[in-house]
């Protein structure tokens, strides 16, 4: 079987769900479900995911809401302003523990479907002087990853893609599609 894997907007599609989930997974599987009704009942199988930040000191906030942090309404900040948000909820909370969370689903039909759940811990930086680098995306400048020194900002593509939380699930979503296709 020859797929092509394609993002929605490659196939023409718009598609932008309502992100009504009170988990990661329960968000993953309503876009790959909802993606999967507007492509139709065929063979094509489809990938989705949700991911966040969890922070230990804010009880796992901001979490499913990491997208739509600190909004009011219907005003979304930028991604350099739901930093400086977190960090000021944070102020100088010495307890800076922090996972990227990322659930991604693999779904074959609405009722057959396999989810991933991974992680990569880290921690929150001390304030907005450390927050550091161009890669990357929404919280990465002011996620650090001890193992490597860096925040995930900083680490180029091929190291990021090899620990973050979307590059181990993609990791393991794979190697099930090349098990079951």
């Amino acid at each position: 079987m020859n797929k092509k894997l394609k993002i929605p907007v490659e196939a023409g599609l718009i598609f932008d769900p309502e992100e009504t989930g009170m988990t990661f997974c329960d968000n993953a599987l309503l876009k790959a479900r909802e993606l999967k009704k507007i492509i139709g009942n065929n063979d094509d199988f489809v990938i989705a995911d949700d991911s966040g930040i969890c922070v230990d000191a804010l009880n796992g906030r901001p979490g499913v809401l990491s997208a739509r942090y600190g909004e009011t309404d219907g005003k979304k900040l930028t991604d350099h302003e739901k930093n400086l948000l977190l960090l000021k909820e944070l102020g100088d909370t010495p307890k800076r523990t922090a996972r990227f969370v990322c659930s991604m689903v693999l779904l074959f039909d609405m009722e057959r479907f396999y989810i991933v759940q991974e992680t990569i811990e880290g921690e929150i930086v001390k304030g907005v002087e450390f927050a550091k680098g161009d890669g990357g995306f929404g919280y990465d400048p002011v996620f650090f990853v001890p193992k490597f020194g860096k925040t995930m900002a900083e680490l180029s593509a091929e190291e990021k893609n090899k620990i973050s939380h979307r590059g181990k699930a993609g990791k393991v979503i794979s190697e099930l599609l090349i098990e079951k296709i």
